[in-house]
């Protein structure tokens, strides 16, 4: 009896210190609206770094191409503007809403502009970017369009490059 309540006890201070998982995460969208990640249970997930002024800012064209190809399949996509790497991403929410719409078509969730390093990191990206956190690996944030795949269960899969085209064979064959 004295075993199961020290290992009750164990349980309890671990749960309360423990680190808190992906689908404990909240965002503010580009509407200015609170997305819990909850919702996001049981499907992959592709979170990216964008930026409207930046050489590989035609990735949001190949970024949508993956969201309608495997949307319906248990998968979501959210793209975080960031103003990080030479001010590349420097307008309002308003205005990057505008830009993605009107140039690239872009129907996936988009969240208001965050801080993907430094000492205003978002809450998701220290979750993305720190082992003691996501439970997987330690990653650094190079560059916009950096992507970050989370699976079904809410742990980080892995982390691609941000060269690395969205409709890489390593990404579209794990959302197949």
């Amino acid at each position: 009896m004295r075993k199961i309540i020290v290992l009750s006890l164990l349980l309890i201070v671990s749960l309360s210190y423990g680190q808190s998982g992906f689908y404990d995460l909240s965002a503010t969208t580009i509407d200015g609206e609170t997305y819990s990640f909850e919702q996001l249970k049981g499907k992959k997930v592709l979170i990216v770094n964008v930026a409207s002024k930046c050489g590989l800012t035609r990735q949001y064209e190949d970024l949508e191409v993956l969201y309608k190809m495997y949307g319906a399949n248990n998968f979501t996509m959210i793209g975080f503007p960031a103003n990080n790497f030479n001010k590349q991403e420097p307008g309002t929410d308003e205005e990057i809403k505008e830009f993605c719409t009107s140039n690239y078509g872009v129907t996936f969730q988009m969240m208001s502009k965050i801080s993907v390093k430094g000492d205003d990191m978002h809450p998701v990206y220290q979750w993305l970017t720190q082992k003691g956190k996501n439970g997987f690996k330690d990653s650094e944030v190079k560059w916009n369009f950096q992507k970050y795949l989370i699976g079904e269960n809410g742990q980080l899969f892995e982390v691609f490059s941000p060269r690395t085209s969205p409709l890489a064979e390593e990404i579209t064959n794990y959302l197949k």
